[in-house]
């Protein structure tokens, strides 16, 4: 695929996923206003995070990765029948154990559960919510590695759209609250568990169907699950799941040592997550996604600098946003926290509480990215060995730096040594896997980005002075204007991000002009 063709496909899936976000961002407006960020935020935050794991696990993550270059090595041949059974194959088995694990885990939890094995209303609340979204692991999962399956067939449009179903069921059961009166927050929350999961089976069905709509029917199947490049595909699940399962572990230990650092850290840490995942999502997860077919089809014919050319070119546009977006979150954390989040149960303790871990969170944006596309230079080669090495190393770092923030850092702080620590360990991550690409493949020409990546920093740098410079004087005038507090802040931000678009893209034409770089 051309440079041309990697940004026309990421332009479709970040238009899905920039309407994916928006979206999510109202569901979290409301979720900030009807749950807030108590313990009860936290406990379902703890329990989503279990389907959640699964998800990258067996979904879009190890079982996508290794399943998608074999497939495309189908496509590519015109097999298409091997192609459809190697899919079915693979799906029948996923599904199959993580149904099989979903029946044991919400017979344990009802048993404990009957048992009267938790005794705080928190650990009670976080095993019902976690018995409610269990089963959501097995729609999310088969809706994810439909996802797969479209992407590797180039139809990227449909697979992008399908986050948004979650969001407009999540959206609906937030708005029915309005209506409730009273109800306690720990209801609530379960009404919201329990429409994420009528969620879950929306978009499983919708990818089944288009995956039908494209010649790939997809049913339980026995056939193909002893063919060479099924157990190829599980082979090299086994080893990415064990990167990812890194991963997820450590997000894991995250979310029980935030339960740890006060009850109400692992939630603000899920709000601050769910702001950065506006710009990660929109751009790092779009060129992510394209990223992998599109390196898979070069190596199948052994064009490294292909692929070589489309890392390039992809990091290049992916940092000329992701760097300005961290400048501004970074600058305009409160503001930003204060317009989406604070009202009615969340206060402005929490706000406070939620800027400082974007604030922290920001800094990483582009590392962030950057490993989103040095992942699957690896996985396309049908290497997973190398991204699970690096996550291994990033888990042990990431583990050591937890404990040091929750254990040294003061109670109000530690929420932000953790996500401190994320971006540590995902600046270290992107250095090692740059390295190991080298080895594996040479150069990968990344000397060409010093220019136009040196720009682009220079006119982040001038936008964000510009923002510091004018936060307090257009705070006072929006004040003055008689507005009231939501509307004035909403003004507030609206001059600013306007006025740092402004500052910043005159800054990259000046830059340009001065130093003309090799950018295409």
């Amino acid at each position: 695929m051309s440079a041309g063709g990697i940004l026309k496909n990421t332009a479709v899936v970040g238009a899905m996923t920039a309407l994916s976000r928006v979206l999510g961002l109202v569901r979290e407006m409301l979720q900030s206003r009807f749950i807030g960020a108590g313990w009860e935020q936290s406990a379902f935050t703890l329990a989503f995070a279990i389907p959640n794991m699964a998800r990258k696990l067996f979904g879009e993550g190890a079982l996508t990765a290794a399943f998608v270059p074999i497939f495309k090595g189908e496509l590519a041949t015109e097999n298409m029948e091997s192609a459809r059974r190697l899919a079915r194959a693979v799906m029948s088995m996923s599904l199959l154990m993580l149904g099989a694990a979903v029946a044991l885990g919400v017979c344990g939890i009802t048993a404990a559960l009957g048992l009267d094995a938790a005794t705080s209303p928190r650990a009670i609340l976080i095993l019902k919510l976690t018995r409610i979204l269990l089963p959501y692991m097995i729609f999310i999962c088969g809706a994810a590695f439909g996802m797969g399956v479209l992407n590797a067939m180039g139809r990227f449009a449909a697979a992008s759209l399908m986050p948004c179903l979650l969001n407009v069921f999540w959206i609906g059961a937030l708005a029915s609250l309005a209506f409730c009166g009273e109800m306690e927050l720990s209801v609530r929350v379960q009404r919201v568990s329990w429409a994420i999961l009528l969620a879950g089976s929306a978009q499983m069905a919708f990818m089944f169907w288009c995956m039908k709509r494209r010649g790939l029917t997809p049913g339980f199947t026995f056939r193909g699950w002893g063919d060479a490049k099924t157990r190829l595909v599980w082979k090299n699940t086994a080893i990415a799941a064990m990167g990812a399962g890194a991963v997820q572990i450590n997000q894991m230990l995250d979310q029980v040592l935030g339960q740890l650092a006060s009850p109400w850290a692992a939630g603000v840490i899920g709000y601050a997550e769910r702001l950065m995942d506006l710009p990660l999502g929109v751009i790092g997860v779009a060129f992510g996604t394209v990223l992998l077919p599109t390196f898979a089809g070069h190596f199948a014919k052994d064009d490294v600098a292909g692929a070589r050319q489309a890392l390039v070119a992809s990091v290049d546009k992916m940092l000329f946003v992701m760097i300005p977006a961290a400048a501004g979150l970074g600058v305009l954390a409160p503001e930003v926290t204060r317009v989406i989040y604070e009202g009615k149960a969340f206060d402005a303790l929490a706000t406070t509480r939620v800027a400082r871990a974007v604030a922290c969170y920001a800094i990483g944006l582009g590392f962030f990215g950057i490993q989103k596309s040095l992942v699957p230079w690896f996985q396309a080669q049908g290497d997973m060995k190398t991204p699970l090495a690096v996550s291994v190393k990033a888990v042990c770092l990431n583990a050591v730096l937890n404990i040091l923030a929750v254990a040294f850092l003061p109670v109000d702080w530690k929420h932000v040594g953790l996500a401190a620590s994320t971006v540590v360990c995902a600046g270290w991550s992107c250095l090692l896997l740059g390295f190991a690409a080298r080895r594996r493949n040479g150069s990968l020409g990344f000397l060409a980005l010093i220019r136009p990546v040196g720009n682009t920093c220079l006119a982040s740098a001038a936008m964000g002075a510009a923002l510091v410079f004018a936060r307090s004087p257009l705070a006072d005038f929006t004040a003055g204007r008689g507005w009231g507090a939501p509307l004035s802040s909403i003004a507030q931000l609206a001059a600013l991000i306007a006025l740092g678009g402004a500052v910043y893209f005159s800054a990259i034409l000046v830059l340009r002009r001065a130093l003309p770089s090799r950018r295409r």
